[in-house]
């Protein structure tokens, strides 16, 4: 008799819990081909030289900003302070000896206008003094010598006007040739400061600091090591955003939509459960973004369900103690019905 009672409690027991399983499976997505994802930002170095300091090791926590590597910066040094000298000389020609010129030349031409002006105004009278000359040879009253004189008069009026005209248009080829003079300078100045900005630059640079807070990882620089630019030192995994990437079934698509609840299962921490929503699903599924993507027309078709991608926000995590880290395997569980 209490074999029958054992067995009855027993297939009860194994019905409820058989129940609850469909119950949830029905209400439910799940998969476990899910993992933690975060950003894992690179550290390179932007100038080349010798490595003089390294302040972190793997593992180690960093705020932004703060140093890691110092470059041995004699050379930059020297560099900036030629850029910064050469700087200096072509402010001086592009505000001093530039500028002078083009005030001289230009006053040179006012002091020609004046002269063209005065010189026409001596041709004029050169002109109407010839006439009165020439009515009064007519008549006889003035000798031939005067009019020959009055005529020799107009007629030096009249060049001494045009070699001024020319002298003018001379000076304003020199005010032209000047003001490009001036440009040339101002050009010469902004390469002088754009030099000089960068040698500045190349000196900060020689300072590495950490581009995000987070955790020091694959470090693979020494002191004395001698580095090229864009050569890996080390990488941050950032503790500031993370989240899941889980592949589901494409049968499973339909049930999916952006904001559903998800409860997150790490291997790492099997007494914890995270929750998370669906933020977003990949427009294709993962075979189409692979290095040799299937070609189903080749005549060895198989057919397999494929998966797509989906980004899942977390929402609560399982505290600091114990931190999701990415590459962490996770099962996850959309609840698709309540």
């Amino acid at each position: 008799m209490v074999w029958v009672v054992i067995a009855l409690a027993g297939a009860v027991a194994g019905l409820g819990w058989g129940y609850q399983k469909w119950h949830y499976a029905v209400r439910h997505v799940s998969t476990d081909d899910a993992q933690i994802e975060g950003h894992i930002v690179p550290v390179l170095a932007k100038v080349g030289g010798y490595v003089k300091a390294v302040n972190v090791q793997n593992n180690q926590e960093v705020d932004r900003d703060a140093p890691l590597v110092v470059l041995d910066d004699v050379e930059l040094q020297t560099t900036l302070a030629g850029a910064t000298a050469a700087l200096a000389e072509a402010e001086i020609v592009a505000h001093g000896r530039s500028q002078t010129d083009v005030v001289r030349v230009q006053r040179q031409s006012e002091a020609l206008e004046a002269q063209i002006a005065a010189a026409r105004a001596n041709a004029e009278r050169a002109d109407r003094d010839l006439e009165r000359y020439k009515a009064l040879a007519a008549e006889q009253m003035v000798s031939q010598l005067q009019l020959d004189a009055a005529s020799a008069a107009a007629t030096s009026a009249h060049a001494t006007v045009r070699a001024l005209e020319q002298q003018e248009a001379a000076s304003q080829a020199e005010i032209a040739s000047a003001e490009s003079s001036v440009r040339l300078a101002g050009a010469r100045l902004a390469v002088a400061q754009a030099r000089r900005d960068a040698a500045a630059l190349e000196l900060e640079y020689a300072h590495v600091t950490a581009p995000a807070r987070g955790i020091v990882a694959k470090k693979s620089v020494e002191v004395g090591q001698l580095l090229q630019p864009g050569q890996p030192l080390m990488a941050i995994v950032s503790d500031t955003d993370v989240w899941v990437t889980a592949h589901f079934k494409e049968t499973d698509l339909a049930q999916l939509t952006p904001g559903q609840s998800v409860d997150i299962e790490l291997d790492a921490y099997p007494e914890c459960t995270a929750r998370g929503e669906i933020e977003s699903i990949s427009p294709a599924t993962g075979a189409t973004f692979a290095l040799l993507p299937p070609d189903n027309a080749t005549g060895n078709y198989t057919k397999v369900v494929q998966r797509v991608s989906t980004r899942i926000r977390i929402v609560d995590g399982c505290g600091p103690a114990q931190p999701l880290r990415p590459g962490l395997s996770a099962v996850v569980h959309v609840q698709t019905a309540e």
